[in-house]
């Protein structure tokens, strides 16, 4: 977005800095990407990075406030109803839209979750846009997606302390199912790469009275990446019971899952978050429903997200699950990205928090940023599209 810099990397963009770029990204990970990475990243100016650090701060406050919090947790189905949930999540992602107001572009709350995102692979794919941003004319130095003054040792300690915490690194795993075929895998290799973490499947683990074990080794630690949407459709019978006690530490707790989500979204009041409200408590169907979308309040990405909803669509929805969605104000992306060819692209930028549990609260640490060209963000909605996919903001760092 930054015009300066922007112009710089349009007139000299080739595409062999892309494939360079993907090709050393790839070999940092040892793996390839099931998703699509973009042929840029964004830089961001001085004054949108103001706006954005301060609607992400604001609103991670009115999240934290208690009696906010005592109402979410209604959102937690008594089935995962995980014993010992701390008072804030160690993660927190906090997504924006790049929307245009008044001739400038602001943030605009899209969603939000107490659940991981790529934390690890965001220090790599940093890393390998230094390096391939060192061989364009204008832009060769150093490139920070950090904020709170962190920089990369200061974000990596902070990211060991929240996601390994004091233990051994063999004694914490990063769970989830079948984590070589996850499309985030590549995240799960730089946080082996990173912080000594494997990546496991909860089918792997051993539970012996209330302890947890994998291959011998008892479990200190879960760095907790089990999306319970997959968990419940794929009906993944595992060897312990969310409901049960067990002498291992949640990073972040199960229950965040449920209370930090789009569930969130009808309990915030800020200038940055679209008005949203739950469906069980509409009293009538509002005028003018294409200013709408229709949002199922616990499928994580944006899954089952419905942009152009109808009264039938609501009315369809039985009365038992009405609490589970909720109607939102659309947010219309400006194409703030001009890419080499012409085109505008649209921006979504997710500010990422990491609270150690030593922490009492969350730290804005990094970001990661979805370039579309489509209706959504979603990839099957950018298909046919380049200067789209995952990316990341960067700003230069004397």
């Amino acid at each position: 977005m930054d015009p300066h810099f922007r112009k710089l990397f349009n007139e000299q963009f080739r595409a062999e800095v892309y494939e360079s770029y993907q090709r050393d990204l790839s070999k940092r990970l040892n793996c390839q990407f099931e998703f699509r990475l973009a042929e840029t990243p964004i830089f961001l100016p001085d004054d949108f990075k103001e706006k954005i650090v301060r609607a992400a701060r604001e609103i991670v406050v009115q999240l934290s406030d208690a009696a906010r919090i005592a109402e979410m947790k209604r959102a937690i189905p008594s089935r995962w109803d995980t014993p010992g949930m701390d008072a804030l999540p160690n993660l927190t992602q906090v997504d924006f839209a790049v929307v245009e107001e008044n001739g400038a572009y602001v943030p605009k709350l899209i969603e939000l979750q107490g659940f991981p995102s790529l934390t690890a692979m965001q220090v790599i794919q940093r890393d390998a846009w230094t390096d391939a941003l060192s061989r364009v004319r204008g832009l060769e130095g150093k490139w920070s997606c950090w904020f709170s003054g962190l920089d990369r040792d200061s974000f990596l300690d902070l990211a060991r302390r929240t996601i390994v915490g004091n233990h051994d690194p063999s004694e914490v795993i990063l769970m989830d199912i079948d984590p070589r075929q996850q499309k985030t895998y590549p995240d799960f290799a730089a946080t082996k790469l990173l912080f000594g973490v494997d990546a496991a499947d909860p089918r792997e683990l051993t539970l012996k009275g209330k302890t947890l074990f994998r291959r011998s080794v008892q479990l200190k630690r879960i760095y907790n990446r089990v999306v319970f949407d997959e968990l419940i459709r794929k009906n993944i019978a595992i060897p312990f019971d969310y409901r049960r006690e067990l002498d291992v530490e949640w990073v972040p707790h199960p229950n965040w899952y449920w209370v930090w989500s789009k569930y969130s979204l009808p309990f915030l009041d800020h200038a940055a978050v679209p008005k949203a409200t739950f469906v069980s408590d509409l009293d009538r169907v509002p005028d003018r429903l294409e200013r709408y979308v229709l949002k199922p309040l616990f499928s994580f990405a944006g899954g089952g997200v419905n942009v152009e909803p109808t009264e039938k669509d609501i009315d369809a929805i039985p009365d038992a699950e009405r609490h589970q969605w909720c109607l939102q104000e659309k947010i219309e992306y400006a194409p703030a990205l001009k890419a080499a060819d012409g085109g505008g692209v649209k921006i979504e930028i997710r500010m990422m928090f990491l609270r150690p549990d030593d922490e009492r609260e969350p730290i804005l640490a990094q970001n990661l940023v979805r370039l579309s060209r489509g209706k959504m963000l979603g990839v099957d909605f950018n298909k046919e599209f380049t200067w789209v996919g995952s990316s990341l903001a960067l700003s230069p760092r004397s």
